[in-house]
């Protein structure tokens, strides 16, 4: 959920500011499941490329991605500026480029999740990251369309904090492991 919280509020905030219909705004969430299913699933092959390197350390790094990625969040929850430029989400290069910007700190958890788990529980994660992804932002596209605005920052504050909370987690179970 916390991996998804941008995807929720770039969806609400875009069929709010637009008139997005609803196919389109279906077209956007699968969209967004797949770069946020996809992202880590590349991060997760980029973090078991360099696992055996790492081996010794990879709790640490996993557990510093994440609480990075989580206090940008929560730094950009309170510190960032909201973005009130109109959006054209009717084009689907609109949509993906969107998708990628919602994702980034997906692939960066990705790493971590390449760095301390197995490919079965990777491409599990990942499809349900993706699934996930794709309802949420349903959820979002029909916020929006009911003109129900999402509070952004709240938001990313509370998913910050659950990416902290992933990677106190995962440092914990390999130490007391």
């Amino acid at each position: 959920m916390a991996l998804c919280v941008d995807s929720l509020v770039v969806s609400t905030t875009a069929a709010f500011k637009s008139k997005m219909t609803f196919g389109r705004g279906l077209l956007m969430a699968l969209v967004f499941g797949i770069c946020q299913g996809g992202f880590p699933l590349l991060g997760a092959l980029l973090g078991g490329t360099f696992k055996s390197l790492v081996s010794s350390v990879d709790h640490w790094i996993a557990f510093g991605l994440l609480a990075a990625v989580g206090g940008k969040m929560i730094w950009d929850a309170f510190h960032g500026e909201e973005d009130s430029r109109p959006l054209d989400v009717t084009r689907l290069g609109t949509m993906f480029l969107l998708g990628v910007a919602t994702s980034i700190d997906a692939f960066v958890v990705g790493v971590g999740f390449g760095l301390s788990s197995t490919l079965p529980q990777i491409l599990l994660t990942v499809l349900v990251i993706g699934a996930v992804t794709f309802a949420v932002s349903v959820v979002g596209v029909c916020l929006g369309k009911c003109q129900v605005p999402i509070k952004e920052k709240a938001a990313t504050a509370v998913a910050g904090l659950v990416l902290i909370g992933l990677g106190g987690y995962t440092l914990c179970e390999h130490l007391m492991g």
